[in-house]
């Protein structure tokens, strides 16, 4: 393990911070680097969901905001030939 994350040996708290931070996330910084892969798609996908709700205002039912959520997001041909 390199030195920086044995020891922070500074008198820079920045750096002693961003040693510590990359120390606790060292499994997740790993994984990427190996994978290439983000909850970049999760998060967004979150987002619109976020934005059905606000703009509806409310359902009377979870079913009608499950169907709101097909609706919006899963790419329905609306006109099929």
């Amino acid at each position: 393990m390199p030195t920086i994350l044995k020891s922070a040996r500074t008198r820079l708290e920045p750096m002693k911070t961003v040693a510590r931070a990359i120390k606790e996330r060292l499994a997740n910084v790993v994984s990427y680097c190996a994978h290439r892969v983000t909850n970049g798609v999760a998060e967004g996908m979150n987002s619109k969901i976020m934005s059905i709700k606000r703009r509806v205002g409310g359902f009377r039912n979870r079913q009608n905001f499950k169907t709101a959520i097909f609706f919006y997001c899963g790419g329905l041909n609306l006109d099929p030939q």
